[in-house]
């Protein structure tokens, strides 16, 4: 059964509790929660989801400093997803008397560690030995980001085969799911009432109880939209609009349009995320900005910008740079204003001074996107806010919208069919979540014309704010100036604010001024091809019903519809359209006679 931090809420995050021997005062309260709990279930296997930012490296290093001191276990081994992590837990547990061997490849481990941190690359290479050391001497694994256990069969097996014997593991994640269904070594599933196997975990603290406790930031979440152009393998050039319905294909194409470094899309982007980076410097003095690029060409393309945008170099790390560890750490500890990545910080990075981000890559899942805004959620004192620039792609402002949810690793997946809304994805959410070289980004070949930029909306606890604006414009700047010391409340409060300022400064304008929606945000929803569909399937459900009931033709029922709401035909309508027939059905249903 899954234990939840709820019962610690009343408490302050840095309360202590019963903390352990040599921590007393460093301990949240849920990191006391979840040591009393294993305390007294003292299991051999435990899963600790923790959102990025709570602090899972302090929980695991106290609760390792406790089973060694108890003889419980005589060594550790830390097993990361990537050579920087492992360093950064060595450096870590060195601050806590305890130390580890981020170098060890094999042979013995010298008398002065307390034991070694390797990757699950390592692991895979050579489970063996690692086995062999575990049935040597009693042995605590911790498994950081566990899912990545699951990343390829191989390092799920060579992760069985390795710490099988061990005396005791702890597994940490701050993302449970996958996008794949391939499962977890030393994770339980149980069957829910729909025959599905979702993971559980032995202890939860999620992104809203941290939000609660002031342990992580409120994020921001800012959103363009604007014209994209492109042209097709088939040679023809197409238009659209980001955020409008599209077919999958159509959002992938747009969506890389936009982030084309040649295109006006990215230019303007990054100068509205400067300048939201200098207005939250003025709370936050050292805060810095990452942009989280797709390729290397890309990020060094997005770095030029950054340099011409602010007069400064970016930081540029590379996922193959031999020298990416030192860069980070440089950075981290520098008042430098950006960082430009390859997915290499996306996880487990701590870089706590990141306040502003730009999500300025193609890969559209869940466990991505939630690591990717992990890196800003750090809280160092209360009332810092995080800012994240993204584009109006449907998925990923549902993904922003549904922060947060708490989620769990679903292992079975129901059959595919008709009624599946997501059976279409399924495919292009397999290749998203593969690693890509430059090589291998010719998944829809095409090439981008031309992209602007246009602000659409801010994304905050689940609500939506603001009307379209220009870049540049004193709208947009009133979003882009929000301060960056705000309780969460104040920041709903000012965004209200800003929207009603908007909505008041558009209807004083002349209607032939008006070049842009000129509709507040939760007036103009952002639809997914799938709702899409799923909408027009429901109308037509009901236009057969009011057919069975009336015996008027379809079509008849059809035109009837776009005669009383207006509008195209179904096939070109907005959801907007859409809704307003169904509703209309609806009503018509419900009269008497």
């Amino acid at each position: 059964m899954s234990t939840t931090a709820s019962h610690s809420h009343h408490l302050s995050p840095a309360f202590p509790g019963r903390a352990p021997w040599g921590t007393a005062g460093r301990l949240r309260a849920w990191q006391q929660g979840a040591i009393d709990e294993y305390t007294r279930r003292q299991p051999r296997d435990f899963l600790a989801v923790a959102t990025p930012g709570a602090g899972k490296t302090t929980f695991a290093l106290t609760l390792a400093a406790r089973l060694l001191h108890e003889h419980t276990v005589q060594q550790i081994t830390v097993v990361a997803p990537t050579e920087h992590l492992k360093k950064q837990w060595a450096q870590a547990a060195a601050r806590i008397g305890i130390k580890l061997d981020p170098d060890y490849s094999a042979g013995p481990v010298g008398r002065e560690y307390h034991g070694v941190a390797v990757t699950y690359a390592g692991v895979g290479v050579r489970p063996m030995l690692h086995r062999n050391r575990c049935e040597q001497r009693k042995t605590l694994v911790i498994l950081d980001e566990l899912h990545h256990a699951g990343d390829s069969k191989s390092w799920g097996e060579a992760c069985f085969e390795a710490f099988e014997p061990a005396t005791r593991r702890l597994a940490l994640t701050g993302t449970p799911f996958r996008s794949d269904t391939n499962p977890i070594p030393f994770v339980a599933y149980a069957e829910g009432s729909d025959g599905v196997r979702r993971s559980v975990a032995d202890y939860t603290y999620g992104y809203g109880s941290a939000l609660a406790d002031h342990v992580v930031r409120p994020v921001i979440f800012l959103s363009y939209s604007g014209n994209m152009r492109w042209r097709t393998k088939a040679g023809d050039e197409i238009e659209a609009r980001l955020g409008e319905p599209m077919t999958k294909d159509a959002v992938a194409q747009a969506w890389r349009t936009a982030l084309d470094p040649h295109g006006d899309w990215m230019p303007n982007v990054l100068r509205a995320a400067d300048t939201r980076l200098t207005e939250v410097r003025k709370g936050i003095p050292d805060a810095g900005g990452l942009v989280i690029a797709t390729d290397h060409v890309a990020a060094r393309a997005y770095a030029a910008m950054l340099r011409q945008i602010t007069g400064s170099p970016a930081t540029v790390v590379l996922s193959d740079d031999t020298g990416a560890s030192k860069k980070i750490e440089e950075f981290s500890g520098s008042e430098d204003r950006w960082m430009v990545a390859v997915r290499m910080v996306s996880e487990g990075v701590d870089v706590p001074r990141l306040a502003v981000g730009v999500y300025a890559t193609s890969i559209s899942t869940p466990l991505f996107f939630a690591q990717a805004v992990g890196r800003f959620v750090r809280s160092r004192r209360r009332g810092e806010t995080a800012s994240v620039f993204l584009p109006s792609i449907p998925t990923l402002l549902a993904f922003a919208n549904e922060l947060e949810m708490e989620r769990d690793h679903v292992l079975d997946r129901p059959k595919k069919g008709d009624d599946d809304p997501f059976a279409e994805e399924e495919e292009l959410l397999k290749d998203a979540n593969r690693t890509k070289d430059e090589g291998e980004q010719d998944l829809l070949p095409f090439q981008a014309l031309e992209s602007e930029a246009v602000f659409d909306r801010v994304l905050y606890d689940g609500a939506e704010f603001g009307m379209q604006a220009h870049p540049g414009s004193p709208e947009e700047q009133d979003y882009l100036g929000i301060p960056g010391l705000l309780e969460p409340d104040q920041v709903q409060l000012l965004l209200r604010k800003r929207q009603a300022r908007q909505i008041a400064h558009s209807r004083a304008r002349p209607d032939q001024e008006a070049d842009l929606l000129e509709l507040p945000a939760e007036r103009r929803p952002v639809v997914t091809h799938q709702q899409m569909l799923a909408l027009r399937k429901e109308l037509n459900t009901l236009v057969a019903a009011w057919h069975h009931r009336t015996g008027k033709p379809h079509g008849v029922i059809h035109n009837e519809l776009r005669r009383v709401c207006g509008g195209p035909p179904s096939a070109q309508a907005t959801a907007g359209q859409l809704q307003e027939r169904i509703s209309k059905l609806q009503e018509w249903a419900t009269r008497p006679g």
